[in-house]
């Protein structure tokens, strides 16, 4: 089954059948391996995405739901609160084996578009669910509360 959906700003059609998770079509059809598996239900965070400006877990979202759609991933992350998040992360030392960060990236990226100055609580309640291995949260936190001053939140 043919499939259209915008992935970093670019029109593609993949064939794969509409239940195939995201994640799969992401890493396996187009090649963006930014996006990790981590668990395959939801529960870590490593597979983050952006569909329509919004952190969806790709690894359960199925491909035939995107239809039109648009998805970002890591790699094709960009804009003011993405190079502050960035920068912030790198500031802070966010990454220790680095293997959640692009969830973890996503994640923050999507909390700041949505609420720029984020209060402590906004900021567990949108990472709950975002595992890192590493135990970096403290981190992760600081990173993401500066990256909003950076932005003017």
């Amino acid at each position: 089954m043919a499939i259209s959906l915008k992935v970093n700003g670019e029109t593609r059609s993949v064939d794969a059948a509409a239940d195939t998770p995201l994640l799969w079509v992401l890493r396996d059809e187009l090649r963006l391996t930014g996006s990790k598996f981590g668990c395959g239900i939801a529960q870590c965070g490593a597979c983050t995405v952006h569909v329509d400006g919004q952190a969806r877990r790709s690894c359960v979202t199925p491909v035939g739901s995107l239809e039109g759609r648009e998805v970002t991933t890591i790699e094709g992350l960009k804009g003011d609160v993405a190079d502050a998040v960035h920068a912030a992360w790198a500031k802070h030392d966010a990454p220790q084996c680095g293997y959640c960060q692009s969830g973890q990236v996503m994640t923050a990226v999507a909390l700041l578009e949505r609420t720029p100055k984020p209060a402590p609580a906004d900021i567990d309640a949108a990472f709950a669910g975002n595992i890192c291995r590493c135990a970096t949260y403290v981190r992760i936190r600081k990173a993401v509360a500066d990256a909003s001053d950076t932005i003017g939140g």
